[in-house]
């Protein structure tokens, strides 16, 4: 269930964070989506396996909408839109 959850904390933040940004093409809405779990799990799975948290404790899905928000991040700062699109 844990596992179900982080994967939908990550599919959320991916959905919030491209449809809060203006001109989105449905190529960059999934790429949001995967980054948004890629990140959201992995986050998860580094913190458990450093025993900061454990499965199932608040920390664990605060970690996880952090990763999710920082792997989006990552790549909008190395990917602009105006690169990725074509557009200036």
């Amino acid at each position: 269930m844990d596992l179900v959850v982080v994967i939908v904390i990550g599919l959320g933040i991916g959905v919030m964070v491209e449809l809060l940004l203006p001109g989105h093409t449905i190529a960059e809405f999934f790429l949001a989506i995967v980054l948004g779990v890629a990140g959201s799990l992995a986050s998860r799975y580094v913190g458990a396996i450093a025993q900061w948290y454990g499965p199932g404790e608040p920390a664990s899905f605060l970690y996880s909408c952090l990763g999710a928000i920082l792997v989006l991040l990552m790549h909008g700062s190395l990917f602009p839109r105006s690169r990725r699109s074509g557009r200036d």
